[in-house]
């Protein structure tokens, strides 16, 4: 008797790239809908940040009721770290069995620190840990920028044995950086004898704006419409092949002996922008082993209904290189769109968290004043 046949996302798990959803709720998570999803549609991880949270937390009544039981002169930033915190902490309830169940590869939950703090050091070092304090779950990561700045603070978050979802990458010289300011700070934490075996990480790399910040330049540049939409997934791949280079060889070999897990490559922004591409082009040009692919549900929609899973991530690497070469002759500065969006990406989560709390501040008055 044959079983039933894997759906898409069944079968890009096979092929052991991890889901995960880029979008939480209080009502999606209390709701029963989110158990859906992970009983549906293979997700086994979430990740959380401002703008997904300004979007949850605007609408609907799902936060009355802790807004309520708050006191009403608790600073803003204060409620809403403790809605965000609660919202969390019970998603990591539900992912634990994941968690648990994997020792660990996956069942995770992401929540951010302020945006604000992306490029002062010991703020954010401070911050994250605690946010690991104040949730208190084995499969929490906390989200840190991968700024200059940040590095820093991955490497001694690390150090101190907590978990964390590097985001808001783009160069590949900069995801050199983040891989070792992991790797240096499990060697820290194995030198004052820690066990690393309980210290995970993601490497997000924002895929979709890098294609967006490109094909906008070589507008303005005109022609070189055969470059256009091509070098999210070249970035993407050329990054997959750094990460198989900084996670071997005797200095990994020996963490990895003393348990220490590879801090997986993650492609976040998988949505696509421009409605030429294909709307799943982000998660077929992109599976491989040991990766995370975070989807927002409309592209989980569209995997399950017309996905074609294969393992496409080492495929055409000479055309990747190429490609580089090629933007740069007609005249696209590939470090400068990538720095660009650093710089821009760090602004737009600190005005989604600015949004954020007005429109959390607006709702807790009109509350009060009912």
């Amino acid at each position: 008797m044959s079983s039933e046949p894997l759906p898409p996302l069944g079968l890009l798990s096979a092929l052991g790239q991890s889901v995960w959803i880029d979008f939480l709720s209080r009502e999606s998570i209390r709701g029963g809908h989110l158990q859906k999803l992970l009983d549906d549609d293979s997700v086994v991880g979430a990740t959380s940040n401002p703008s997904i949270f300004q979007k949850a937390m605007a609408s609907g009544d799902a936060y009355e009721d802790q807004l309520h039981e708050l006191d009403d002169h608790l600073a803003i930033k204060d409620v809403f770290w403790a809605l965000a915190e609660q919202d969390i902490r019970d998603a990591c309830e539900l992912f634990a069995p994941i968690f648990e169940a994997g020792n660990g590869r996956d069942g995770f939950v992401s929540l951010e620190v302020d945006p604000g703090l992306a490029y002062d050091t010991l703020a954010t070092f401070r911050e994250a840990m605690r946010l690991h304090e104040a949730v208190d779950r084995p499969n929490l990561m906390v989200k840190i920028p991968a700024t200059k700045p940040g590095l820093a603070a991955i490497e001694d978050v690390i150090a101190k044995g907590k978990s964390i979802n590097v985001t808001l990458i783009f160069s590949l010289a900069r995801y050199e950086e983040v891989a070792e300011s992991y790797i240096r700070g499990l060697q820290r934490l194995v030198a004052e004898g820690g066990d690393p075996s309980k210290v995970f990480s993601v490497a997000s790399f924002f895929v979709s704006r890098i294609d967006t910040e490109a094909d906008k330049r070589l507008d303005q540049i005109g022609g070189h419409d055969e470059l256009k939409g091509k070098l999210a997934v070249a970035n993407a791949r050329l990054a997959y092949q750094r990460y198989k280079a900084m996670f071997a060889g005797e200095r990994w070999e020996y963490l990895q002996s003393k348990g220490a897990t590879p801090q997986r490559v993650l492609w976040a922004s998988t949505s696509v922008k421009n409605p030429d591409y294909p709307d799943t082009l982000y998660i077929e040009e992109l599976i491989g082993p040991d990766t995370v692919n975070t989807m927002p549900e409309e592209t989980i929609q569209a995997y399950q209904d017309h996905g074609h899973p294969r393992p496409r991530l080492e495929s055409e690497l000479d055309q990747a290189r190429k490609l580089f070469d090629d933007l740069a002759a007609a005249g696209v500065d590939y470090k400068d769109v990538t720095d660009t969006l650093e710089r821009e990406g760090v602004q737009k989560f600190a005005d989604a968290f600015a949004e954020l709390l007005a429109s959390l501040e607006q709702k807790r008055s009109s509350l009060v004043a009912a």
